[in-house]
């Protein structure tokens, strides 16, 4: 990849030295929390136990308490249904444990028969017979010497041990032993259960107190890690019972005893993944041999447990967790592996549970955001910084499947807009202080081809014949040709036809040899930092030759605050745009010469008479009503610290403003209602009627369509959220906006919380219930497999 040189007099960084200090103390305090664990184990169990067993309790508390109750008579209740639940299923066990061993010794005479058919099947001559026989003469020849060396020898003299009468209270008390052990601490446990629900308002405050910091943060963290940690225990466990309890009623329609202590045993097992569920199916597998002299009960035994395992993996486990990440498979198996050897088989069944509440915690707590990366299947890199990766690795291939993952999930725009165009800027900016010419090699030839790749697997379907309307030009290295080879095939899906010609030392002649005839629009790509010499002078040029094309800089390399119209008139172009997508947008609008500048509002025709209809069931001059909104409004400008919210109504072919946080300017409607009518060139709540989905503008200038909306201009507006005012049926009312006269962005949970708010707005406006925020989407999995946790 051509790239800038490095500048004269700059010194190559020099490699950071490790902070001994800091590594020595990490593994110093590694060694004391691990050997706390094993040497604490007599209290840190029931513990743990409990600190489970409470979160799994917790929202059935909760809720009793929101139901009227008192939280001791609720944790009274809840103590007492477990406790009942478990004493039943305790006594089942129990009774089907007492008939299966009062059963087993009928079942010695199936074995004896079933190893004898065995046995007689595997006689015959095979592959290692001459091996074993020569192993057995080896053997008598060895014990013929050994036997004469013995002859003489004195024989050994039988001793017996007599032991000592043992006293009946002995007896007792070596029987009752080693169950005195559990009995002690299931209580222990069951007043630690009982103590963390009474009392989870003083354990929070005391972890807050221990976080410190910011407080807000220190309680988003808990109450997300609790939720989080709640409903992954809770759907473990209804996974677990929706498998126990199908395999228990199979067992018993096949007739292998003791189908209440096989589903139970299944239950529990399945808390430790990949081996208990098999550990689990050995003991059914193993009655049924022993049950049935022939093999129909071990044949539909093993189907019935195949069939249970495909329907919880693929259709329960989906459908409760959804396709969230959660532990990556190593960390389950080293999890698995960490906690047996530090509480031995307890820490075996609880390995996956404490397993899960260290990465939540380490999710939302910044001290303990190592545990995430350490113990979770999500990436640990962003998709941009894992394809730079694999292309400095010499590795395009996977770059390609990163990047196929992704077009499939958005598309090749948002590829090259998010991450491709990422990938450039990092390697410009690595040239001068960490490549080397292998680096750079990779680089360019691995983007090239997955670029080529890319191109071949979405190929833009163009009008055979069709004459370039748009000129992309690299400004002058390498560099700059890969981000043009991306827009031109942007444009090219968009439907508008667009060559990429390679940059050159900018000549009288090479500004005549860019074969610009009949192009309307010139885009010329620099990844400098400091890039205005070179594109006035190639924009002058270009001028000069071909006065009548449009042209465009990308600037990709320079901040976005810094694009702004003085620049623009100083350099000598008709725009400046910052990334892909606004270039799309704006070269798009350019060669219709504008026409697509006015947003139509596109309406399902069904959706628009529910729509009106609904609204004129509305008394919008009610000032109760009007007073409302405002409310609604002032509450979203106040909760988002923005200048200006403001509530739509989408009202036939036009938008009224009926709710502000403020008085806005606008010409109002003269039907008594006193409402602010937007121009329909110039609309809002129809960018979001579309898809019915909250959107967020982060800089207006840099949008090709919102940039030239007089209203936002009228209304000093630099940045734009909204959110779609949807009722119960979903058909869209209008939207909730926010106005802000700087440039800011909302993330994912800005935008929810914003949905809320419009879903408020919604019912008051329709006297219903309003349609519910759909769930996010979930991040995908880096790792191949490993255990869900829901998001």
């Amino acid at each position: 990849m051509i790239l800038p040189p490095l500048p004269s007099g700059t010194e190559p960084p020099q490699p950071q030295q490790t902070d001994v200090m800091r590594v020595a103390a990490g593994l110093v305090i590694a060694t004391i929390v691990v050997a706390a664990l094993y040497f604490g184990q007599v209290v840190l169990i029931p513990l743990a136990v409990a600190f489970l067993i409470s979160f799994v309790l917790g929202p059935l508390v909760h809720w009793l308490v929101r139901h009227g109750l008192s939280r001791i008579l609720s944790v009274a209740l809840a103590m007492g249904l477990v406790l009942a639940v478990l004493g039943g299923l305790g006594t089942l066990v129990a009774v089907q444990v007492q008939s299966l061993s009062a059963q087993l010794p009928t079942y010695q005479s199936t074995i004896r028969a079933k190893i004898k058919d065995l046995g007689a099947q595997m006689e015959g001559p095979g592959i290692l017979e001459g091996a074993l026989q020569t192993v057995d003469t080896v053997q008598k020849e060895v014990a013929e010497v050994v036997g004469e060396g013995e002859e003489n020898a004195v024989p050994p003299q039988r001793v017996r041990v007599i032991p000592e009468p043992v006293s009946p209270f002995k007896t007792a008390m070596l029987w009752l032993a080693p169950l005195l052990s559990p009995i002690a601490t299931a209580g222990i446990v069951l007043v630690f259960v009982v103590l963390i629900l009474l009392d989870q308002g003083d354990l929070r405050d005391r972890l807050l107190r221990i976080l410190g910091g910011n407080i807000y943060r220190s309680t988003d963290a808990l109450e997300e890690a609790s939720k989080r940690i709640s409903k992954y225990l809770l759907m473990q466990l209804v996974v677990n019972v929706t498998y126990a309890i199908p395999m228990a009623l199979g067992l018993w329609l096949i007739g292998v005893p003791g189908f209440i202590l096989w589903g139970t045993l299944a239950a529990v097992m399945r808390f430790i993944p990949y081996v208990g569920p098999i550990l689990s199916a050995v003991f059914p597998l193993s009655l049924a041999f022993a049950v049935d002299p022939g093999w129909d009960m071990v044949l539909m035994t093993a189907a019935l447990i195949l069939v249970l395992e495909l329907v919880s993996n693929n259709v329960i486990e989906p459908l409760l967790y959804g396709t969230s990440t959660g532990l990556s498979v190593l960390s389950l198996i080293a999890a698995a592996t960490f906690w047996t050897a530090i509480w031995g088989p307890i820490g075996l069944v609880l390995s996956t549970p404490l397993t899960v509440c260290l990465l939540v915690v380490g999710r939302y707590i910044p001290q303990l955001s190592i545990l995430e990366t350490l113990l979770g299947s999500s990436p640990a890199l962003s998709r941009e910084t894992r394809i730079y990766q694999r292309l400095i690795a010499n590795d395009p291939d996977d770059a390609i499947d990163i990047a196929e993952d992704v077009i499939e999930e958005e598309s090749v725009t948002e590829f090259y807009n998010d991450e491709g165009m990422e990938v450039l800027r990092q390697a410009s900016i690595d040239y001068i202080n960490n490549a080397r010419p292998e680096h750079r090699l990779r680089i360019a030839n691995g983007m090239d081809e997955l670029l080529e790749e890319i191109r071949d697997a979405h190929p833009a379907k163009l009008p055979e014949g069709a004459r370039p309307r748009v000129a992309c030009i690299a400004g002058k290295w390498e560099i700059d040709r890969q981000a043009c080879e991306m827009l031109a095939h942007s444009l090219q899906l968009e439907g508008v036809p667009t060559v990429v010609r390679v940059a050159g030392t900018v000549t009288s002649r090479y500004v005549a040899g860019l074969e610009l005839e009949g192009v309307q629009v010139v885009l010329l790509s620099f990844f400098s930092r400091e890039p205005d010499a070179a594109a006035r002078n190639l924009t002058r040029r270009i001028r000069a030759r071909w006065p009548r094309a449009k042209v465009v800089l990308g600037l990709w390399g320079v901040a976005p605050d810094a694009l702004d119209d003085r620049r623009r008139e100083a350099l000598g172009a008709d725009a400046i745009v910052a990334s892909i997508k606004e270039a799309v947008g704006r070269i798009s609008l350019l060669v219709r010469d504008a026409e697509g500048a006015a947003v139509e509002v596109v309406q399902d025709p069904q959706a628009a008479a529910v729509r009106d209809e609904t609204l004129k069931g509305v008394r919008l001059e009610d000032p109760e009503l009007r007073e409302d909104l405002n409310d609604y409004a002032i509450r979203a400008a106040d909760v988002f610290d923005v200048r200006t919210a403001a509530i739509l109504a989408i009202e036939g072919a036009r938008e009224l403003v009926i709710g502000a946080s403020r008085d806005l300017p606008g010409v109002r409607t003269d039907d008594g209602r006193d409402l602010i009518v937007l121009p329909q060139d110039s609309p809002l709540a129809a960018q979001v009627l579309s898809d019915a989905r909250p959107m967020t503008v982060s800089d207006i200038e840099r949008d090709p369509v919102l940039s030239e909306n007089a209203v936002l201009h009228k209304w000093s507006a630099r940045a734009l959220a909204a959110a779609p005012v949807r009722k119960g049926d979903g058909v869209v009312l209008g939207a909730l906006c926010l106005i802000h006269d700087e440039a800011r962005e909302l993330d994912e949970e800005e935008l929810r919380l914003l949905e809320t708010l419009a879903a408020e707005v919604a019912e008051r406006l329709t006297g219903e219930e309003a349609a519910p925020v759909p769930e996010p989407e979930a991040t995908s999995a880096s790792a191949t497999v490993g255990q869900q946790v829901p998001e």
